[in-house]
């Protein structure tokens, strides 16, 4: 796991990756992203910030790196997803709340006391 905030880390892993998939739905600078790609790398959106993301044309020219985006499939494509990450033990960090603490989540978002995302346990919803 790498922390993006933390220039020494991303350093470290510059050009070692051969996909990124980008959730972010904030502004963020995507060129420090793309110079994590390795050559050929393709970094795929499916976050969509409010405002356009300014791209390098050297960050994508410079390692014949490819940007694209996608929007969430169906059930069907989720499954194969889910699938092949399974198949591939490609895992996420999620910290996993009840739906009797969303308020005291959203309150965390607020002060950016949030490592990774929240996930809601469905089981809570029927306590």
């Amino acid at each position: 796991m790498i922390l993006s905030k933390n220039a020494q880390e991303m350093k470290a892993h510059a050009g070692t990756f051969d996909f990124i998939l980008d959730t972010i739905a904030a502004d963020h600078d995507i060129n420090a992203y793309l110079g994590m790609l390795s050559l050929d790398g393709n970094l795929t959106l499916v976050g969509a910030p409010e405002t356009p993301l300014q791209v390098s044309a050297f960050a994508l020219l410079f390692g014949r790196k490819s940007l694209s985006g996608s929007l969430i499939g169906g059930i069907k494509e989720t499954q194969e997803m889910l699938d092949f990450c399974g198949k591939h033990n490609i895992t996420s960090d999620v910290e996993i709340i009840p739906i009797q603490k969303i308020n005291e989540a959203y309150e965390r978002l607020v002060k950016s006391d949030v490592k990774y995302r929240f996930s809601i346990d469905m089981a809570s919803l029927k306590s």
